[in-house]
């Protein structure tokens, strides 16, 4: 429900810039000057951004289907290189052999002629030199052969081997190739999902959301002071107030702070927290989202939400203003909330303080019209302004109760329609 958002940023600003009051309307306006405004692609061309990442993607994976087909068959001892390398291995196999056998052959050969003695004839003596040079001619044979088949293994070994190279270097390729296109494809279906939401709360296909003063959420046990570096707990009444069950009810909290000239602002240093009432696990909240929605919440009954506010130590004296609201949603599609923002003050107390008793009083910021009627940011009354209880506070927290008024507590309801299931 995006108008919280805008009425959280709306306070910050003018408790921050109190001359941002001056223009609330025009900044929330529709139109904005040409120089401004940029253009932003509408849903059917978001569609067609989207359909056009899913095909490149689609075609990616299939890429690379195709390219891990392709090592698996590359792998394979079946291919035409990997035969042929194997094949070169047994032809260099064979000669290594047939080498071996001729070196052998001139050892032996060479053994027979020291073995001659001058009883020997003269024709046996010639043999055997002759058996010699042959071997020794062999040998050189055997030896050129295994060369050459040694460099034809070599070759064939290279060539299967760049082949599943190439074809390995294809699938890592492809693979990131799918993984860029998969993150296109997350983006343009982000963007859409996302230009959908906007459209949806903008009220382009549904209806607005009601007002509804019996919805309230009230804060007890916050204290009027809190001293810097400490924590204080207190609890978020969320209560339904008609005769009927709101199937699931949002409650919304926002705190800032300043310091005493109201100029500068607290927010890194006040924090604030949320949990259920059967947990004990603080969860933070962020001055954007809701809380966890509370389901189920029948006519008359109110449910506690655990708060907790903590103020950094090196925080300075100042003030501060936690504001709680609440909407609910229907499965049957109705919606609404409270009409107005409870804002409760308190003052922060410099480290060391002592506490000082007494608990933050509400003071809500409610239109100046008695019947509350949704309408447009830009049709938002301009320059009334409305303390937001009675404490110490300075007159900066009267802006931030003025900022929340300047963008009409109608607007509160100004479609704000979501989808099933979204906290946003």
């Amino acid at each position: 429900m995006k108008i919280r958002r805008i009425l959280a940023t709306a306070v910050a600003a003018a408790v921050t810039t109190p001359a941002l009051m001056l223009s609330v309307t025009p900044a929330f306006a529709d139109e904005k000057p040409a120089s401004q405004t940029q253009e932003k692609p509408s849903i059917a061309e978001l569609e067609k951004a989207a359909a056009a990442a899913k095909a490149v993607y689609d075609d990616a994976v299939a890429a690379e289907k195709a390219a891990y087909a392709a090592v698996e068959a590359v792998m394979s001892d079946t291919t035409p290189l990997a035969l042929a390398a194997a094949e070169a291995k047994a032809e260099a196999d064979a000669a290594g052999t047939a080498k071996t056998a001729a070196d052998q052959a001139v050892v032996d050969a060479q053994a027979a002629v020291d073995a001659l003695t001058d009883e020997d004839t003269a024709e046996a003596k010639e043999a055997a030199q002759a058996a010699l040079t042959k071997a020794q001619a062999d040998a050189v044979a055997a030896d050129a052969a295994k060369t050459a088949a040694d460099t034809k293994l070599e070759e064939a070994d290279k060539a299967r081997d760049d082949e599943r190279v190439d074809a390995a270097r294809t699938l890592h390729l492809a693979k990131q190739a799918t993984k860029a296109a998969l993150a296109d494809k997350e983006a343009a279906d982000e963007a859409l999902a996302k230009a959908k939401e906007e459209a949806a709360e903008e009220g382009e296909d549904d209806e607005d959301c009601v007002p509804e003063p019996k919805l309230t959420t009230v804060v007890k046990g916050l204290p009027s002071t809190v001293v810097a570096g400490t924590k204080v707990d207190f609890k978020l009444r969320v209560t339904n107030g008609t005769d009927k069950t709101m199937d699931e009810v949002f409650p919304f909290a926002y705190v800032h702070a300043t310091d005493k000239s109201g100029l500068n602002d607290l927010d890194d240093l006040v924090h604030l927290q949320w949990a259920s009432g059967s947990s004990s696990k603080w969860q933070n909240v962020d001055n954007e989202n809701y809380m966890d929605p509370i389901s189920s919440l029948k006519g008359g009954a109110h449910v506690d939400v655990k708060m907790r506010l903590a103020v950094d130590a090196s925080a300075p004296a100042g003030n501060g203003v936690t504001f709680v609201a609440g909407d609910y949603w229907n499965d049957n599609g109705s919606c609404g909330g409270s009409p107005d923002l409870e804002g409760y003050e308190f003052l922060i107390a410099a480290k060391g303080s002592k506490p000082v008793k007494g608990e933050a009083t509400p003071g809500p910021v409610k239109s100046n019209t008695p019947d509350v009627k949704p309408q447009s940011a830009s049709s938002a009354p301009v320059g009334s302004l409305a303390a937001t209880g009675s404490s110490d506070a300075t007159s900066q927290l009267a802006l931030a109760s003025g900022a929340a008024l300047a963008i009409g507590a109608g607007a509160v309801f100004v479609v704000r329609r979501r989808k099933a299931g979204s906290h946003v």
